[in-house]
């Protein structure tokens, strides 16, 4: 079983671990472009994510400067820090405290 915790917000915001190892990978690689590489994701489609979540949230989770001869840079922003924390620790939390309830439920799940 492959547990995904995945939230939807009433903005229309959707948050899962795809948009969590972007952030990640910003705070680790310090830029967009390199979390996408790092992730094996096209710069577009990283920026785009950003975009997303930068509007979605009350306050921007990544700020970014533009590009000169050596490239921009990105950081997370303290609310992007919260972000991933929050969202890491209600994973950890279904994936922990729900075992039981999860393998019941995948126990009625039909097989291929």
């Amino acid at each position: 079983m492959d547990l995904k915790l995945r939230l939807e917000f009433e903005n229309g915001l959707v948050m899962g671990p795809g948009k969590a190892a972007l952030l990640e990978a910003i705070a680790r690689e310090g830029s967009i472009a390199g979390a996408g590489r790092a992730l094996g994701m096209s710069y577009k489609r990283a920026w785009g994510l950003v975009e997303e979540m930068n509007a979605g949230f009350s306050a921007p989770v990544v700020t970014s400067l533009r590009g000169g001869a050596k490239g921009g840079s990105a950081a997370l922003t303290q609310t992007g820090t919260l972000v991933v924390a929050r969202f890491r620790a209600l994973e950890a939390m279904v994936l922990q405290d729900e075992v039981e309830d999860l393998r019941g439920l995948a126990a009625l799940v039909r097989r291929k």
